[in-house]
């Protein structure tokens, strides 16, 4: 039987074998959600680079008194992500949600990536 991290990493591989058909050369906004804490950071499958990244952990992010694990956080890391990736010249992505549900903490990471000038 298996256990819920071999159930957590199929859902990923799953949804990244999806991407991959679908990417035409797009880069990657792929998140990471842990309970404290989310990730983001736009990636260049083609070359292996990341070309913006962006967390809750960061100063920028921290100082403003949110926390890493609700919605208003979400939604600053994915603004600064957008920002990022915009600067870097990157306006079209493909949205990689992990095995996470698209619901949440992840929807407003997205919500906010789009307002920012991603593409997805």
């Amino acid at each position: 039987m298996a256990n819920i991290n071999d159930k957590f990493k199929n859902r990923k591989a799953r949804v990244r074998r999806s991407l991959k058909k679908s990417a035409n050369g797009r880069p990657r906004l792929s998140i990471h959600r842990s309970s404290e804490n989310i990730y983001a950071q736009v990636i260049d499958d083609v070359k292996g680079v990341t070309l913006a990244a962006a967390s809750t952990l960061e100063k920028d992010v921290k100082s403003s008194g949110k926390t890493g694990a609700d919605k208003a956080a979400a939604a600053a890391v994915g603004k600064l992500v957008a920002e990022r990736a915009v600067k870097a010249g990157v306006t079209e992505v493909i949205f990689d949600r992990g095995g996470f549900l698209f619901h949440g903490r992840v929807k407003a990471l997205a919500d906010a990536a789009r307002e920012g000038g991603l593409k997805f």
